[in-house]
């Protein structure tokens, strides 16, 4: 389960493109020395991966507290819902998402940001990438879910990582050509991420469901047997 958010950011990276896009293309690399500016760019995705690895952290918190209240089936299935539901019911999610308790900070951000892409400092371009990965975004909402439904501190944080790694090939391709898909290219494969989407919430319906199914969807049986035997040690 843990690679589909490395599949959710890979294939959803067009999209990545046409919101993060921009940030990319601005970021004041050294145009004329190639080594520094690959390192420039390693330390703006650095700086992404961390950002998604936090909140990652912090929903996998919230995860493993359902789980610790014995809703671990359970959340994986709604999650697994609501990532349909909103592919799906794609007005109903905008509502829900159009409300945000955050404007305030997130309006600090993009002033944070605008502040950074005018310097050139050695930590400038992490500090941008980590800002960047703070934006909202309805891609990181996705992987967001599937980080609850790892009801798992450390696996929340490195489903987010995986997530952000996926995102690396394309908005690099960016940096360094510009926008080189086409328009058609672009088209086809923003077709292809609802599906992928909705194969990623029904693997987490059928892990919640205990079919006992090797690596996606463990019985009952054997996690009440796992928590008795290290219950015993």
């Amino acid at each position: 389960m843990l690679a589909s958010g490395f599949l959710l950011g890979l294939l959803g990276s067009l999209h990545c493109i046409g919101m993060c896009g921009p940030i990319a293309l601005m970021l004041p690399v050294d145009r004329n020395n190639k080594a520094k500016q690959t390192l420039q760019i390693l330390s703006y995705h650095l700086g992404r991966i961390i950002a998604y690895s936090i909140i990652g952290l912090l929903f996998g918190v919230l995860g493993k507290g359902f789980k610790l209240l014995g809703f671990q089936q359970q959340i994986s299935i709604i999650m697994g819902i609501l990532m349909i539901l909103a592919i799906t019911l794609p007005s109903i999610f905008k509502k829900f998402t159009s409300y945000n308790p955050f404007t305030k900070w997130i309006i600090r951000i993009k002033s944070l940001l605008g502040q950074e892409l005018k310097n050139k400092r050695n930590d400038t371009f992490f500090t941008i990438g980590f800002l960047n990965g703070f934006l909202p975004c309805g891609l990181v909402y996705m992987a967001l879910l599937g980080a609850i439904a790892m009801h798992n501190i450390t696996y929340g944080s490195l489903y987010m990582m995986l997530f952000g790694a996926g995102t690396v090939p394309l908005m690099t391709g960016v940096i360094y050509l510009g926008n080189f898909t086409s328009l058609n290219f672009r088209n086809n494969i923003q077709k292809i991420i609802p599906i992928v989407v909705v194969i990623i919430g029904l693997l987490f319906i059928v892990r919640g469901l205990g079919l006992g199914i090797p690596y996606i969807s463990t019985s009952n049986t054997i996690s009440i047997t796992t928590d008795t035997i290290k219950g015993c040690h």
